[in-house]
């Protein structure tokens, strides 16, 4: 799961990852808005949709985090509904490691002098134009408003069964290695944490 700012590096990160994995076992979930079917729903609905089945791998570019984060500081959750989603995630968070999923949470942290240069770099390229929206540039006047949401997110929710990784995400190259080592080394403990389990049930 990749959480972090705008022009942070969440995508490059997970196009980094999924070449060397077979197509027919991973899925990327891109989150945006929910749709009005989702909003009729429990905000965590539209996540449990996509968990994925044993042996394979969902990346979601951005989350369930998206209540504390954007809903928090635009308003569009109640002061009440994001304080009870910190709880809500926790426990969401342990049903999915209890039930054996490695669950991996990346914040992608940029400065806002790299974010605004990122920013002007996408206006100069013609493909990568279309990524960049009013709404991003209104989204940088309220900086420090998303820091303080970020600080609390990370504060309440980093846990023992699901740590959040914090990647320093200014040089791209240094961000992109640091995601693929820490996958991978969880990935190796789930695995051999799995072997473990089923050579214990065999001898029993």
């Amino acid at each position: 799961m990749f959480e972090g700012w705008d022009a942070g590096g969440k995508g490059g990160a997970i196009r980094r990852i999924t070449p060397a994995l077979d197509a027919r076992a991973y899925e990327v979930i891109s989150i945006a808005a929910p749709s009005d079917e989702e909003r009729v729903h429990h905000y965590l609905w539209r996540f449990w949709r996509h968990i994925p089945r044993a042996g394979r791998v969902t990346f979601f570019d951005r989350s369930w985090y998206g209540r504390v984060l954007v809903e928090r500081v635009e308003g569009f959750a109640k002061e009440d509904e994001w304080r009870r989603a910190y709880a809500e995630i926790n426990r969401f968070e342990q049903q999915l490691v209890e039930h054996g999923f490695v669950l991996l949470k990346f914040w992608l942290h940029i400065s806002n002098e790299e974010q605004e240069q990122r920013f002007r770099a996408r206006e100069e390229v013609p493909y990568k134009r279309w990524k960049l929206t009013e709404e991003d540039w209104r989204n940088r006047e309220k900086w420090e408003a998303y820091k303080r949401a970020a600080h609390d997110m990370v504060e309440r929710t980093s846990t023992s069964a699901a740590p959040w990784i914090l990647v320093s995400g200014n040089d791209k190259r240094y961000a992109r290695i640091k995601v693929l080592t820490e996958l991978a080394d969880r990935w190796e403990a789930g695995l051999a944490a799995l072997q473990k389990s089923g050579a214990g049930m065999k001898d029993t």
